[in-house]
């Protein structure tokens, strides 16, 4: 479990607390699925942390982008911008490379070879 200090300190994170919590919930759930069918280690103390961290961001996107949340444009006092960028690819499949693409940033995923026990 990460802890919200962590999240808003470390990894400089802007979620709020009841955010990250739902969020971190889910990240460290997808982490669990991962070490079950990978070999997942740490290369850096807090590689663990700094991994559910990063998928705790991408499962917030993820959910705001389903909820038609994404900010599309801005504006200020009498100054407005758009953003022309095409709708992100929200799928499962693309949510799940995603999800393991950020993992990957902090922590050692690899699948052990079939019929031969991982030393270690």
């Amino acid at each position: 479990m990460v802890e919200y200090a962590f999240y808003r300190d470390v990894w400089a994170g802007e979620m709020t607390e009841q955010e990250f919590a739902a969020a971190e919930r889910a990240a460290a759930a997808q982490l669990g699925r991962y070490k079950r069918i990978y070999r997942v280690t740490a290369p850096e103390e807090d590689s663990e942390a700094l991994a559910v961290c990063a998928m705790a961001e991408a499962i917030h996107f993820y959910e705001a982008a389903e909820n038609g949340q994404l900010l599309a444009g801005m504006q200020l006092g009498s100054l407005s911008q758009t953003s022309a960028a095409p709708a992100p690819d929200v799928s499962p499949a693309a949510k799940s490379r995603e999800l393991y693409r950020c993992a990957g940033l902090y922590l050692d995923i690899r699948r052990d070879e079939q019929g031969v026990a991982a030393c270690g």
